[in-house]
């Protein structure tokens, strides 16, 4: 695949913090969900800068909360079953079916960018029992109780509040056991948190923007507790609430 033109980002479309106006702090707008957009959404990055934000990522799901706490969120699930297939919904770089792969796991990991999707075959090349394959988590390719269990990292905040529902329903859809939800919270030590990983560890522009904004974005754990209600799930498990990140399993109130 031929890299294609880097688009500029804009400059500044995050609000920065700002001096207290008539007695009300601007800053940071943590009560609603911001309506920011990450530059990873928006599309026009160049191969190289989505490259590197893809392993950026990778890189940051290997810290507490990420890679680790979905393993142990579908084990938990899944109860010890043997064998178990997983889908891997908004996939990224691949590095998380790899995971899922090296405990025995059959895997298909999902993207609906055609470019992301290409990154993660490279990464997933060659690796025994890992497939990834283009697709919509709106509209799922797969009939009803294909998957033990489906899974996604960091791709609720991605999402509006009816269209998060729509994949939830569609990820309850396609399995046999429950939904694992892997996703940042909205808060302020979230916020600082993932502000100082990116900051540290983030080897481009994208990952340093999209970071921040993610958190704006993110569901607060009563929203995100609606959002599964309304899509016929019910959490049977979440992960300390003070994480900056979330492990949500659910299962469907139809079973």
């Amino acid at each position: 695949m031929q890299p294609t033109p880097m688009m500029s980002p804009p400059d500044d479309p995050v609000p920065m913090p700002s001096a207290t106006t008539r007695g009300r702090r601007r800053w940071p707008p943590l009560a609603r969900r911001s309506a920011a957009r990450e530059w990873l959404d928006a599309g026009g990055l160049s191969r190289t800068e989505l490259e590197t934000n893809l392993a950026d990522l990778a890189r940051l799901n290997r810290l507490p909360g990420g890679r680790r706490a979905s393993v142990d969120a579908i084990e938990r699930l899944a109860g010890g079953r043997r064998p178990l297939s997983v889908l891997d919904a908004g996939t990224g770089q691949g590095d998380m079916p790899l995971a899922f792969a090296g405990r025995g796991w059959e895997v298909v990991g999902l993207d609906a960018d055609p470019d992301v999707a290409a990154v993660a075959r490279a990464t997933v090349d060659g690796a025994p029992r890992v497939r990834i394959i283009e697709g919509d988590a709106r509209a799922l390719p797969f009939a009803d109780a294909s998957f033990d269990v489906a899974h996604c990292s960091l791709l609720v905040h991605h999402l509006d509040p009816a269209a998060a529902v729509t994949v939830l329903r569609e990820l309850a859809r396609v399995t046999r056991i429950g939904v694992v939800v892997n996703d940042l919270r909205r808060g302020l030590l979230p916020l600082l948190a993932t502000a100082t990983a990116v900051t540290a560890l983030g080897r481009c522009r994208t990952t340093r923007h999209d970071g921040v904004v993610s958190v704006l974005r993110a569901y607060r754990s009563r929203e995100l507790e609606q959002l599964l209600v309304a899509s016929g799930l019910r959490a049977v498990h979440r992960t300390p609430a003070w994480m900056p990140r979330v492990v949500t399993s659910a299962v469907s109130e139809r079973r």
